[in-house]
């Protein structure tokens, strides 16, 4: 039990990667906040599995990139659970057009949940941890697109591109308080998300080309990485991405 006792919150862990860390932190012993936008029943599935594991969970309506919300969503962690330990930013958006077709407003909305959104969480979550005194972590679900170019995806590149900036930089900055800051970047990992892709047997077989271990990453497999950051045992390790991407980034060309 690595984590026990510990508080995390994890944003957007309702699906995909996000659920997959809350449910392995709660199985680590760690009481979790689930937050969530708007509707409350997108974060029912991950609370009920972990409270069948006999975990501790909470879901929080909070938008990321609501500095006033951002402030709540901490202030109800420690109320609900005395602390917060471990503050996962995964919650994020793309959209894709051409750059020259680009509309103004989904770049906005996409700088505004992937990079502001991480900004602020890892500030507010910064300020309480240094009030406790004890530390913390904070890990950020960036991507292989911090690295890689991505045509018709520029604003998702450019705030995976900000966050790797934004982590090594208060990575820096916080390790005087013993809180330490690193970037997980996935590759191909499946979620339901990807059903139209795996269905359509010309893109699938592309982007598996482009793995040398072929075949997709697993939720579960980023799941794991972020609770060894999130424990004890990587007390020594801040400022880095972590890549886990079958070795897609060292063979990639432009997916």
């Amino acid at each position: 039990m690595r984590l026990q006792g510990k508080t995390a919150v994890v944003t957007g862990a309702g699906t995909g990667i996000g659920q997959a860390i809350a449910i392995a932190f709660a199985q680590e012993g760690a009481a979790v906040v689930v937050d969530y936008v708007g509707n409350a029943s997108v974060s029912k599935d991950t609370i009920t599995r972990i409270k069948g594991l006999g975990g501790k969970s909470l879901g929080i309506d909070a938008d990321i990139s609501n500095p006033d919300q951002v402030k709540a969503l901490i202030q109800e962690t420690v109320a609900a659970f005395g602390k917060l330990d471990i503050f996962v930013n995964n919650a994020g958006i793309e959209k894709k057009f051409a750059f020259v077709d680009y509309p103004l407003e989904q770049w906005q909305k996409i700088m505004a949940v992937n990079l502001t959104g991480p900004f602020l969480c890892s500030q507010a979550a910064a300020k309480q941890m240094i009030a406790q005194g004890a530390g913390g972590r904070i890990i950020n679900i960036s991507s292989i697109h911090e690295d890689l170019p991505m045509p018709t995806n520029a604003p998702y590149c450019a705030t995976k591109g900000g966050l790797r900036m934004l982590m090594r930089t208060i990575a820096v900055e916080l390790a005087p308080h013993q809180i330490t800051v690193n970037n997980i970047g996935p590759g191909a990992i499946y979620t339901p998300i990807d059903k139209d892709v795996e269905s359509d047997t010309k893109l699938n077989d592309q982007i598996l080309a482009e793995i040398p271990m072929g075949r997709w990453g697993k939720p579960e497999e980023v799941a794991h990485l972020a609770v060894y950051l999130a424990s004890d045992d990587a007390a020594y390790i801040t400022g880095s991405t972590h890549f886990i991407d079958g070795g897609m980034l060292r063979n990639s060309g432009s997916l």
